[in-house]
């Protein structure tokens, strides 16, 4: 009985050393793959086609033609942390504006259904800055977005300095620290 009790413990040692491995194997893949996701955000953006709200169709190398630095957030309407990102990022941007020189495009990915609705929001919210469609979400897939809300910073020459993922109150801070660092250079 000893033996098969040792034998017993032995199993469970090797399922649990294989368990174990197994889970850093896979937090390693994980890790590698999002240090791949960073690394595919950095950079420039991939030249594609949008829409503005009126029909037009408005390439992307559009938005870094001005030398401005510019925050490009991708939301939907049917996302609340995408809103209220953009909602507080609406009340800094004048100031913003004046501070740092910069400018704020908001892509939306909504559905060709939902994006009726992106208008009246935009006017609700008093949004004074430009927003584009990515309906067929080809630029949110160039750049390898997986879930929105998402943020890039752009600096002056248009290379992407800054990525975020996602929506916390009070974001617009580090935002803004981040805003800072590229405005001196």
């Amino acid at each position: 009985m000893n033996f098969m009790f040792g034998t017993n413990i032995e199993h469970l040692l090797i399922k649990l050393i294989t368990m174990k491995l197994r889970l850093s194997l896979f937090l390693t893949i994980l890790s590698v793959s999002t240090l791949s996701i960073c690394a595919q955000t950095k950079g420039t953006l991939p030249v594609l086609n949008l829409t503005d709200l009126n029909g037009k169709t408005v390439s992307s190398a559009d938005i870094k033609k001005d030398e401005k630095i510019t925050i490009i957030s991708f939301w939907a309407t049917w996302c609340p942390p995408c809103k209220k990102e953009l909602n507080n990022i609406s009340e800094e941007y004048t100031d913003w504006q004046k501070k740092y020189n910069l400018k704020v495009v908001a892509i939306s990915i909504d559905d060709i259904k939902s994006s009726n609705k992106i208008k009246p929001y935009m006017d609700e919210h008093h949004w004074n800055f430009q927003v584009l469609l990515d309906i067929s979400q080809d630029l949110k897939r160039a750049l390898n977005i997986q879930n929105v809300p998402f943020t890039l910073l752009l600096d002056k020459n248009g290379k992407i300095v800054y990525t975020r993922s996602g929506y916390t109150e009070g974001d617009e801070a580090i935002l803004e620290e981040e805003i800072q660092k590229i405005s001196k250079n």
